[in-house]
């Protein structure tokens, strides 16, 4: 059994409604471990109590198949991200070609005045 954070209380009152008392109370909560459970019911011989306290082993069960799997996505998040790192600039120089191909091409200008040209040489002459 260990004492709950103020940070655990306040997102525990803030999730579930039925923890609204606890909101104003000085006093940290307690909270078991699945251990600590364990041991409960090596204590308590009541057919209730061995009730409650299968109840309470399998949701512990399912929390640790829930925090698994949740691990797992988070994996494969991450191996995601990794894997498309690089991804962001070549789609950035992909959407760069496009634009430019989007673009209509320049029309070379017209020179503005006249142009000189040279007189043409022949060999041998100044």
């Amino acid at each position: 059994m260990f004492r709950v954070t103020k940070a655990e209380k306040d997102e525990l009152v803030t999730n579930c409604d039925r923890f609204r008392p606890l909101k104003h109370s000085t006093v940290m909560p307690r909270a078991f471990v699945e251990q600590g459970v364990a041991m409960l019911s090596s204590v308590l011989n009541s057919d209730r109590a061995i009730e409650v306290n299968i109840a309470i082993m399998r949701a512990f069960v399912e929390l640790r198949k829930i925090s698994s799997s949740h691990k797992q996505l988070a994996q494969k998040l991450r191996e995601i991200e990794v894997r498309l790192e690089d991804h962001d600039e070549s789609i950035d120089a992909i959407f760069e070609a496009i634009q430019q191909l989007m673009r209509p091409p320049e029309k070379p200008r017209k020179p503005i005045g006249f142009e000189v040209k040279e007189p043409k040489r022949r060999y041998g002459k100044k």
